[in-house]
């Protein structure tokens, strides 16, 4: 097997700027393609992904290839001064190969094969499929692999789904096997199958869930889950490997999707040489934008997280989609400040699905650089021209680094279990959201965040945030202990600490191995009903500063202290008076625990006193004005702070101390200045970095 553990370093040095190009849909409008070049230009775009859907066109029946298309495309691109990225066709096979070959196609959770069509519709499993994956790709690595404008690999696309086939079946027995050591005693014991009489007594026994089988032992849903993700990472490695047979390596990517539950993206991180995401937020819905902005930022701070270093912007909606609920039009300035927003967080790209409008099928009336009406005189286009103008003023950012003091954990597994764990709110247990709110008060206040899983290196971070930390993987108990006692500050909260990586309760007390550096016992959790209401009474001379009252809602936990101090208490029912908000010295640093869920301001007003407590950075030490955030990316001595306005008001923005250059408009601005920022604008300041 090739080795794919050292990754290959992109060679570009520009901010990519680009979209999804499908010539294969226009082959028979040679003039639509010579115009797309003129029109690419004009747009002042560098780089295109190609080849996503075009198996067919690249093989049209078994054995026969016709590259020759492809060919001009590339050529065309080299000739012009822009670059590609190559996809692996995999997202769609073509309909030969499901007519001649039906083990391709994926056998859902009820045991029943789909049909040829939509997209993902395939096996990870099949050997057909692999075979004729690893023959596509190989050619591809020949054929195209020292093409001067391929600069990259796009593997397949926005990967998910899962297959129930006997290969799938067999292949989900082997990866347990190999966990419980071939001792299905273990396996037993592990997925605690005693429970309703389900011990398996042999391995055959063993299947995936199914809506009419099994769906109850919270273990089996757990692996398989893993089983799904570790197969589909083990097929992307699948791909590249005739990638890397050849002379010249190009750097590898997938695109990822925004918060997408099936697959465990940190496991993809060794495997891939830069990550990539497709973003498509619902701007102007009822939640606002602020509220849109944090959870985008948030997915892009996940994304940039879990490398530790910049990723690219794959897709995004210049206009809008086509499958959302609503499709709603970017209001002036949102194409521009959303672009934007993604190299605040750490891009090195701005790319679009789609670049020219298909002319039929399902996503024709989904947004795209170039409109049915084929020109360049869009309000659309001309959003476009500004972001390529604003990339090229950018340069300088290329590369750089965003530093956090501050983690969050969204955990992909705790996720599962969590949201399996038919506990106290069986009408939504709400832990993205969760996490998300907590995630936004540090957005708001302009506070780099890294998002990260529960297993990775606390020790660079001031403040680590584990919101409704369900599940407590081996290992992490000790991990936060030691963070807290070196001078770190843990903040966690109710439903955390409850099981193990088995989905197995912890016995002798909740938090589990949490308890000990949080100070405090669990008892019991209540669930409240919607519209029900408790509420938080701060102790006198909290060390927060923490006044007035604040409400409750959906889950309070009952919990006793042990070593650590009640700053708050509850104001209602017969747990009145008892502790929901704690926090515990230990070592060096406090680990604080919330025990309910909030509404108002109360996480606002716990983020404020924790993040000045704990002396985190800001990256501005003024206030910002409502729906206002800043961000910054750093290279060497230079910093560059990312305004951001997701008001549809001007709003002015006092800045600091420091001289600032604006890149955009080429203006100097002396420390202590105040600035404007239009609806939905953004201004990108340059200052030196302090020590």
């Amino acid at each position: 097997m090739t080795n794919l553990t050292n990754n290959v370093t992109p060679t570009w040095t520009a901010m990519l700027h680009g979209a999804d190009y499908n010539p294969e849909q226009w082959r028979h409008r040679p003039d639509i393609l010579e115009e797309d070049i003129r029109l690419m230009k004009l747009a002042k775009c560098n780089v295109m992904s190609v080849g996503i859907f075009s198996w067919v066109s690249l093989e049209p029946e078994e054995g026969v290839y016709t590259f020759e298309w492809l060919d001009q495309v590339l050529d065309r691109f080299a000739a012009n001064g822009i670059s590609a990225f190559l996809a692996t066709p995999s997202g769609a096979r073509p309909a030969w190969m499901s007519a001649k070959y039906p083990e391709v196609l994926r056998i859902e959770k009820n045991r029943v094969r789909n049909l040829h069509g939509f997209r993902h519709n395939h096996c990870f499993t099949s050997p057909v499929y692999r075979e004729k994956v690893e023959i596509m790709n190989t050619l591809l690595a020949e054929r195209y692999s020292d093409h001067p404008a391929v600069i990259g690999w796009h593997i397949s696309n926005e990967y998910g789904g899962e297959c129930h086939c006997d290969y799938c079946q067999e292949a989900f027995r082997g990866w347990v096997k190999a966990k419980y050591n071939n001792d299905l005693e273990q396996l037993n014991r592990a997925w605690w199958t005693t429970f309703w009489s389900h011990t398996y007594t042999d391995w055959s026994q063993v299947e995936s869930p199914a809506p009419h089988g099994e769906t109850q032992v919270h273990g089996m849903n757990l692996d398989w889950r893993r089983f799904v993700t570790d197969q589909t990472v083990n097929f992307c490695r699948h791909e590249i490997e005739p990638l890397r047979k050849v002379e010249r390596l190009l750097p590898v990517t997938t695109n990822f999707m925004e918060f997408f539950e099936g697959l465990n993206y940190w496991k993809f991180a060794d495997l891939l040489d830069i990550l990539s995401w497709d973003s498509y937020p619902t701007w102007h819905d009822l939640d606002g934008d602020g509220m849109q902005g944090a959870k985008i930022a948030m997915m892009h701070d996940i994304v940039r997280s879990i490398k530790q270093q910049p990723f690219l912007l794959m897709e995004s909606t210049p206009s809008l989609t086509n499958w959302q609920p609503i499709s709603k039009n970017k209001r002036p300035g949102m194409h521009l400040l959303s672009s934007l927003q993604a190299v605040a967080h750490g891009s090195d790209s701005v790319q679009y699905f789609q670049w020219r409008k298909s002319q039929g099928s399902s996503e024709k009336l989904h947004g795209a650089v170039v409109d049915h009406a084929g020109h360049e005189h869009t309000r659309v286009f001309r959003d476009v021209q500004d972001v390529g103008q604003a990339l090229e003023q950018l340069q300088t950012i290329r590369g750089s680094q965003v530093k956090a003091e501050v983690a969050v954990i969204f955990d992909w597994e705790n996720r599962w279990a969590v949201n399996d764990s038919q506990g106290p709110r069986n009408s939504g247990i709400g832990y993205e959201q969760t996490v998300l709110d907590f995630y936004r008060e540090f957005w708001k206040r302009g506070i780099a965040v890294d998002v990260i899983d529960m297993e990775q290196d606390l020790s660079k971070y001031k403040v680590v945030v584990a919101p409704m930390l369900y599940m407590v993987r081996d290992g992490v108990g000790a991990s936060f202990e030691k963070f807290v006692s070196s001078g770190g500050t843990l903040i966690s909260s109710y439903w955390s600490g409850i099981v193990n990586e088995n989905d197995l309760c912890f016995l002798g007390g909740f938090p589990g191995p949490l308890r000990k550096v949080l100070g405090i016992w669990s008892e019991e959790i209540d669930g409240l009903h919607e519209g029900e209401r408790n509420r938080i009474i701060p102790n006198a001379g909290n060390s927060l500063s923490l006044e007035g009252e604040y409400a409750v809602q959906d889950l309070c936990d009952l919990v006793h202290l042990e070593s650590a101090q009640a700053l708050a208490t509850y104001g209602d029912d017969f747990y009145a008076g008892r502790p929901v908000l704690t926090v515990n010295s230990f070592g060096e640093g406090e680990a604080y625990y919330v025990a309910a869920r909030t509404r108002d301001h109360f996480l606002g007003d716990l983020i404020e006193g924790i993040a000045d407590r704990a002396q985190v950075t800001r990256t501005l030490t003024t206030v910002l004005p409502q729906d206002v955030t800043a961000h910054a990316r750093v290279q060497g001595d230079s910093e560059f702070v990312f305004l951001q306005n997701y008001s549809g008001e001007t709003r002015s923005v006092q800045l600091d101390d420091r001289d600032y250059s604006d890149l955009l408009s080429g203006d100097n601005i002396v420390a202590g200045s105040s600035v404007e920022l239009e609806s939905f604008g953004i201004r990108v300041l340059k200052r030196a970095v302090t020590v």
